[in-house]
């Protein structure tokens, strides 16, 4: 048990402290003090899913960033069942859905490293050798939802992920760009996954009501992805220039004659010079 001090020695203590120099003060140590695990951390949410669900159903994605918001990537065919478990969970109560976003991930190479034989130029036993194999590695879409409990006041989100097949349907597989729609256990999911799908092309199958959001229904392709190039014909000015004008000259027939610069005519253009050339500043 603390033994009691007296008025007197809380004084003293106070004012040799004050006194202290800031060296002094940085170089005494700090109590040390367990960490104890954030409850709505990346980790101890999978944990939590693994006592119910198989292993396989969710996995961990690190981040290596300073920001380190690791989060959790769900499988699809239990997506819909874990996250209404996240939900409805006494010790999570994840009840509140703030943000859905999309990502585009593209093909990119990656080199593996695989042990190969390799025989002995001088007659000895063959050797493991390192060799490195490089390949493709198919690009895909992810959905990313944030959570937090409302009713735990929960300060930082928990974040789950889901991950088509690839980046775009085929014949063979048309629900290759498909995910489990999340609305029917967060509404506040509803706008935001047609916001996902209108900019990035990701069908949320069993969503209510999959539309575009932002772009008119006849608009082709998907804006927020990493290789969308935008047509060189939605836009028109009267006096095109610079970017625009070779836009429209893509368009133009072949005989046709190329518009002025300036269109206001000679007296408009050179009032706006003189105005220009008034407003510089001029050297002394």
């Amino acid at each position: 048990a603390l033994s009691p001090r007296s008025p007197k020695q809380d004084f003293q203590n106070r004012r040799q402290t004050a006194h202290c120099s800031p060296q002094k003060l940085m170089d005494t140590p700090l109590p040390e003090t367990p960490s104890a695990p954030l409850p709505f951390a990346a980790e101890n949410v999978l944990a939590h899913i693994a006592k119910k669900f198989p292993a396989d159903a969710a996995t961990l994605v690190t981040d290596t960033s300073s920001a380190a918001q690791h989060s959790i990537l769900l499988a699809n065919e239990r997506a819909a069942e874990i996250a209404a478990f996240l939900r409805d969970d006494s010790e999570l109560r994840l009840d509140y859905c703030s943000n859905v976003t999309g990502l585009d991930w593209l093909d990119k190479e990656v080199t593996d490293t695989e042990k190969v034989s390799e025989p002995d130029p001088a007659g000895g036993p063959a050797k493991l050798v390192d060799k490195r194999v490089k390949r493709i590695q198919p690009g895909y879409l992810e959905a990313v939802y944030h959570l937090y409990s409302v009713e735990k006041k929960s300060a930082a989100p928990v974040v789950i992920r889901l991950r088509t097949r690839a980046r775009d349907a085929s014949a063979a597989a048309p629900d290759a760009t498909s995910v489990p729609s999340l609305t029917p256990v967060w509404r506040s999911c509803e706008l935001q996954e047609r916001e996902v799908f209108d900019l990035f092309g990701i069908v949320f199958s069993g969503h209510p009501d999959l539309r575009r959001l932002l772009m008119w229904d006849e608009f082709k392709d998907f804006p927020m992805r990493k290789d969308y190039v935008e047509p060189d014909d939605y836009e028109w000015e009267p006096t095109p220039h610079d970017t625009i004008l070779a836009k429209a000259k893509k368009h133009w027939p072949a005989n046709a004659p190329t518009p002025p610069e300036d269109s206001r005519g000679d007296a408009a253009a050179q009032s706006e010079n003189q105005t220009n050339n008034k407003n510089s500043p001029t050297e002394k």
